[in-house]
């Protein structure tokens, strides 16, 4: 298992979002997001188990989470779950959302889909969320 310094920390995690910075990283540590820090010799440091605490963080607070809520969700959840929700984190990233095709279903629904997605069942989705948004009077 990785050991990283806060610093270091933050540093692999601008790469994958601009707005993590060495400063969140320290405050989520601080109102206790994270799991304890590990004890390396006589240091505290970050391992990789705090970073894939740190993506899902970023996955739930951009879907919509409250620090708060997504500190209840994390809570508990074996580090297989956690990992799970942090792989979504480049959904979220621009550059993945520029490389799919983007449909507007309604004014409040925007679908974005893979290119490796068949145009058959493209349809076959857009169709499907247009229809539920007419049963529940959206569209």
């Amino acid at each position: 298992m990785n050991t990283y310094t806060a610093k270091q920390l933050a540093e692999v995690l601008q790469n994958e979002d601009p707005q993590m910075n060495l400063r969140t990283v320290r405050y989520y540590t601080q109102i206790g997001m994270l799991p304890p820090l590990e004890l390396v010799g006589n240091k505290r440091t970050y391992t990789d188990n705090h970073l894939h605490y740190l993506r899902a963080i970023l996955v739930l607070s951009k879907s919509g989470d409250t620090l708060s809520s997504a500190q209840e969700k994390l809570a508990g959840l074996p580090i297989d779950e956690v990992i799970k929700i942090g792989d979504n984190l480049r959904m979220y990233q621009s550059d993945q959302i520029l490389r799919n095709e983007t449909h507007i279903v309604s004014e409040d629904v925007v679908l974005s889909v893979s290119s490796r997605i068949s145009p058959e069942l493209k349809v076959k989705m857009i169709e499907s969320v247009t229809r539920l948004l007419e049963e529940e009077g959206h569209a």
